[in-house]
């Protein structure tokens, strides 16, 4: 049986994804509640860096000479949200532990439940692939309502918990699984390049891990402050200082036991690669806007490099709901931007010049 708080409106304000630079605000039908589904109204939708590379018409998302575009237009984007549940499907409620009211998240894949990935419990390595914001299946969250497909994986979000606090818990999410993947032992050196929002997360998440020096690299001296309140013992801007020539300094010539990319810039990958020590592991994170050409040598013959990608947030959503619960990071901070959902193209120019903002949200 379907489960309503309220009258629903049959139609609701949305973002929709044409093209590269065509987005555009339309009105859409409310989505329909099926069994298993959640609808949620929309109160906070983060805008994240591959939104705006899918935006800028990146590869990944619209194909080149060797892949098809992930993208499925016309699609309403966003994969970073929380809303309020205002209907459950037949099975909903039971399954995921929600009531109407509650405050509820999606992890941002979807997945098929079926493929050889998924049977194998690596859920979030799905062939099918359906992430919010990008697939017909999944349309997401730039928008008054969404709706959570069945075979989705749901989270209730605590009520202590503000909106604008909840919006980021997937990003962080994500941050903590590249933290994983790097396997940051006791006493290492951990160099994070990139001090943008997941950035942020990751050196709230890779403290956790007690390394002996962690050092933030980023091109913005204000988010490199911001990376020591959230956990940086020291922030390089590669503008000022030779930051591979400082990183190998602090270690006595050896380089940084571990090294996470998060900038999306190709050099950053040259020196990251410059700046790890031999037998040392290199976690690659970003979306890339460009191929990046390196030195391919330097990671077998010459450091036997672990090299480990890092994608989504398997199994990582309830330690990023109690880390933002716990109040870990300065969220009223890095969170710097609210706006209305009217105004998601400035939100998205925001995001691309990167100068006054950190996170930037939609509040339909």
């Amino acid at each position: 049986m379907l489960k309503n708080a309220i009258e629903l409106p049959k139609t609701m304000a949305s973002v929709v994804c044409h093209g590269p630079e065509d987005y555009r605000l339309e009105e859409l039908p409310v989505p329909a509640v099926g069994p298993g589904e959640v609808l949620v109204k929309v109160k906070s939708a983060g805008i994240c860096a591959s939104d705006l590379k899918c935006y800028l018409g990146a590869p990944l998302f619209w194909g080149d000479a060797t892949r098809k575009g992930y993208c499925e237009p016309p699609i309403t984007p966003g994969h970073e949200f929380v809303g309020e549940v205002v209907a459950l499907g037949e099975g909903a409620a039971e399954k995921y532990g929600l009531e109407i009211g509650d405050l509820a998240a999606s992890e941002q894949i979807v997945p098929c439940w079926h493929c050889r990935f998924c049977r194998t419990g690596k859920y979030w390595m799905c062939q099918q692939h359906d992430i919010y914001g990008f697939r017909q299946r999944t349309p997401g969250a730039m928008a008054e309502f969404m709706c959570f497909p069945a075979g989705a994986l749901n989270h209730k979000v605590p009520k202590s918990l503000p909106a604008h606090h909840a919006v980021f818990i997937e990003p962080l999410a994500c941050s903590i699984h590249a933290v994983q993947r790097g396997n940051i032992e006791f006493q290492d050196v951990v160099v994070i390049a990139g001090a943008g929002p997941l950035g942020l997360g990751m050196f709230a998440a890779a403290r956790m891990k007690g390394p002996a020096l962690l050092i933030a690299v980023d091109l913005n001296d204000d988010r490199l402050e911001m990376a020591k309140r959230c956990g940086a013992d020291i922030g390089l801007n590669p503008t000022k200082v030779n930051v591979v020539d400082e990183v190998r300094r602090l270690t006595d010539g050896y380089g940084c036991d571990v090294y996470i990319e998060a900038t999306g810039h190709p050099q950053a990958v040259i020196d990251g690669l410059a700046m790890i020590r031999k037998l040392g592991t290199f976690v690659e994170f970003s979306v890339m806007r460009e191929p990046v050409t390196v030195d391919w040598t330097i990671i077998g013959d010459t450091k036997e490099l672990n090299i480990h990608g890092a994608h989504l947030s398997p199994h990582t959503y309830p330690v990023a709901i109690r880390m933002l619960d716990q109040g870990l990071l300065p969220i009223d901070d890095i969170v710097t931007h609210r706006l209305p959902l009217a105004d998601f193209q400035k939100g998205i120019d925001m995001v691309a010049s990167g100068k006054s903002s950190i996170k930037v949200t939609l509040e339909p």
